[in-house]
């Protein structure tokens, strides 16, 4: 790909936070659309968002990756906090940001995100009138009773509220145990070294009150999803779509895993096709 890139800094709730921006090395005599990419749960944004902003920006937008309050080197303590609410103001500000460059479109502003991510960005796009529309890339829906299911009902999640009130909230976890499967053991894939695979227990006290599925009666923001069923989380987006009150695109993949959605250049290619053709009719 034939782009260039710019590291940036923006601010978020009195945060610094960290992003590169990657750009078509082609000229543009009109200004560019944008797009803030939101990466997965507990990645940073070398990870994942790097490869998807690399994706829109060599179909013409300005793609920015970056790092979330607490992760990677972005700023904010307690570190590594999977916390719903405060991602999904970063990626406001993030479209802040971009709204503010003079290169960039300030009535083109698009979202995608990845897994977790593309549930805050679906908050975020409830929350900011910037966000114009949304692309969600193998995304994880789970309503709040979903969440307790998987985690093993009332008692598994009393085990984590538990062990997140006697957190200091300074002692880090693994986010990934061991050997992370195909994307986050391999450090040919995930297994990155700006990655430093870690979890805050603290974060689920913030998590286990998030409901993914909340923002969708409110999303009104042009939306497409692409997902497949043997990806994470896939009775989800039914669910999801049925509760937005605009027509949604979908593209169902055969046989793509969650982390083939992450870096693998065939699903990868499709997604990124999908979410361009999306958010250029969409935005435009």
């Amino acid at each position: 790909m034939n782009l260039t890139t710019e590291r940036v800094t923006f601010e978020s709730a009195g945060e610094t936070l960290v992003g590169v921006l990657h750009l078509p090395a082609a000229p543009r005599a009109d200004r560019l659309p944008a797009v803030v990419v939101a990466g997965a749960w507990g990645t940073v944004k070398e990870q994942m968002a790097t490869g998807y902003a690399r994706e829109m920006a060599a179909r013409g937008f300005a793609a920015l990756a970056f790092d979330f309050r607490s992760w990677g080197e972005s700023s904010g303590s307690p570190r590594s906090m999977e916390d719903p609410l405060a991602k999904a103001a970063d990626i406001a500000a993030a479209a802040a940001f971009l709204a503010d460059r003079d290169d960039d479109d300030a009535n083109a502003i698009g979202g995608l995100g990845i897994c977790a991510g593309s549930a805050y960005l679906a908050t975020a796009a409830t929350q900011s009138d910037l966000i114009k529309s949304d692309a969600l890339i193998a995304p994880a829906l789970p309503s709040r009773e979903t969440t307790r299911a998987t985690l093993g009902g009332q008692p598994g999640v009393d085990a984590l509220l538990a062990m997140a009130h006697a957190a200091d909230g300074e002692q880090l976890v693994p986010a990934v145990e061991p050997p992370g499967g195909d994307y986050y053991g391999s450090p040919g894939r995930g297994a990155i070294p700006e990655w430093d695979n870690t979890f805050n227990p603290k974060s689920w006290l913030a998590w286990l009150q998030y409901d993914a599925q909340a923002s969708a009666a409110h999303l009104t923001k042009p939306l497409a999803i692409v997902h497949s069923s043997a990806a994470a989380s896939p009775e989800s987006v039914p669910e999801f779509v049925a509760k937005v009150p605009g027509p949604v695109e979908e593209l169902w993949l055969d046989d793509v895993t969650q982390f083939d959605f992450y870096d693998q250049p065939a699903p990868m290619k499709i997604a990124s096709d999908t979410a361009a053709h999306h958010l250029e009719r969409t935005l435009r």
